[in-house]
């Protein structure tokens, strides 16, 4: 059995590509060329950008697999030349661009255009087709649409996965290296944006590669299907910064600050603190369809994440930082934690010198001292 990997390189690209091949495929690899370090050297590799639909053609052309795995590029494009050239497809999408108010993606700073939403989103809830979205989102969509219209004409079976937020080894833009860099570099403050009440769902790269092979192992079950995938256990961003400070042996003093105090265009924290609402996929039918279970604790993923960029530390400054989108400006860190304390104590106290009815409360249900007592 041959089955071709589009991408492969990020995070769950290896461990997808390692599960094909203990299940017997021949594997062959396209992708751009530039990231090689993380990919199997005894795989055939086709080098070609599957951004461009002409690129893809040309690199499919007489060529014909069992399966295809589509994590990278862009969808609608190899979708369309996959037609007649694989029985199988499982493509990947992102979960944040298809419900209307999670990310406006092409916004210059989307935090900033974000709305609530119910907890947790199906698969088919309304938020996923609503009318609103930027012009990325439009375009993830007509990826998803795109694959299931070739499944129900037949040109091959195919299955979508909406990933999460995801983390692992090999990331092109780790989100945990924002709070591993600030440890590294002695930071003993972290402004924590609204607390750092927000849930959010992530997946680390095992087992959402997992997830993809049980669609693999069960074809009917997932034939047709989109399947929202993330971990079982999510963590809301203060959980989530403190175990990994806690796995590096560090404790930050958290500075909390409400978001509506926040300047505009606001990066002075890792950016996955600055999700102001919950983002929280319903995984129950993956879960019920195909027994989707976390094979790698999430205490136990966040180890070896850590462990892994610790030993592959990001060039500070360099390209896969950038992508965080975080300046790691410590100066205007501190004046900023600095202006927030003193004026935040001003406030304190003039608060507290306003009168106000006091209120002594009590538990609602009755305590009697002795038999007859009312309360």
């Amino acid at each position: 059995m041959k089955a071709l990997v589009v991408g492969g390189a990020g995070a769950t690209g290896p461990p997808i590509i390692g599960g094909l091949l203990s299940r017997g495929f021949e594997v062959v690899v396209l992708h751009r060329g530039v990231h090689e370090s993380g990919l199997h050297h005894d795989l055939e590799h086709i080098h070609a950008d599957p951004h461009w639909k002409e690129d893809i053609a040309r690199a499919l052309d007489g060529r014909s697999f069992d399966l295809a795995v589509a994590i990278y590029g862009r969808l609608r494009y190899i979708a369309e030349n996959l037609r007649g050239k694989t029985a199988r497809l499982i493509s990947v999408g992102g979960a944040l661009p298809i419900y209307k108010g999670w990310m406006a993606v092409t916004e210059a700073n989307p935090w900033e255009h974000m709305e609530p939403t119910p907890v947790p989103l199906e698969e088919d809830h309304p938020l996923s087709t609503a009318e609103g979205v930027d012009h990325f989102s439009l375009q993830v969509r007509e990826s998803e649409r795109f694959v299931m219209e070739s499944h129900r004409e037949g040109h091959y079976s195919a299955t979508h996965f909406r990933y999460p937020i995801v983390y692992g080894p090999r990331h092109i833009g780790p989100p945990e290296w924002a709070i591993i860099r600030r440890v590294r570099d002695g930071r003993r403050q972290l402004i924590l944006p609204g607390g750092g009440l927000a849930l959010l769902s992530r997946g680390f790269a095992d087992n959402i590669a997992h997830g993809v092979m049980l669609a693999v192992d069960q074809p009917a079950a997932a034939a047709g299907q989109v399947y929202n995938l993330c971990d079982d256990r999510l963590l809301f961003n203060r959980e989530w910064v403190t175990t990994v400070a806690r796995i590096m042996g560090h404790e930050f003093e958290l500075v909390e600050m409400p978001f509506d105090l926040l300047p505009d265009n606001f990066r002075a924290a890792p950016t996955q603190l600055l999700f102001r609402y919950h983002r929280v996929m319903d995984t129950r039918k993956i879960r019920e369809q195909l027994g989707y279970r976390d094979v790698v604790p999430v205490q136990t993923a966040l180890e070896a994440t850590v462990r892994w960029y610790l030993e592959h530390p990001l060039p500070p400054g360099g390209e896969m930082e950038q992508n965080l989108g975080d300046p790691f400006d410590y100066e205007y860190e501190d004046r900023l934690i600095d202006l927030y304390k003193a004026h935040g104590n001003t406030m304190e106290d003039e608060f507290s010198q306003l009168p106000q009815v006091k209120v002594t409360w009590r538990h609602p249900y009755p305590h009697p001292k002795k038999r007859g007592d009312q309360r």
